[in-house]
């Protein structure tokens, strides 16, 4: 792993480009979106998550963001992936459409 993908201080603000897995198009989907905003809504109030811009794309999410309680960076991202990709996961499996097999079978 290269050093630029270290984070080493905790409470600075950070160019954030969380992908899906061979950059399947997970986020095209107004529940899966929701579910996005849903967790970073959470992690603003619960997690000291600061958000200066964000984009959600069809397979990627961009963030510009800082973390200012203790849990810090790594603490942020780490609950937020577990917690994002369980959901992504279970919302998959809950709607209908033709390729969820395959969708999951790529997760």
């Amino acid at each position: 792993m290269s050093d630029s993908y270290k984070i080493f201080d905790q409470n600075a603000i950070y160019f954030l480009t969380l992908t899906i897995v061979e950059w399947l198009d997970i986020f095209n989907c107004e529940k899966q979106k929701q579910m996005i905003v849903d967790s970073l809504t959470y992690c603003q109030k619960e997690k000291g998550l600061i958000v200066y811009a964000w984009c959600l794309m069809p397979n990627h999410l961009h963030l510009i963001c800082s973390v200012s309680s203790d849990i810090g960076m790594s603490g942020f991202l780490r609950d937020f992936k577990k917690f994002t990709s369980k959901a992504i996961v279970r919302l998959i499996k809950e709607t209908p459409n033709s390729s969820k097999e395959w969708i999951l079978k790529q997760l």
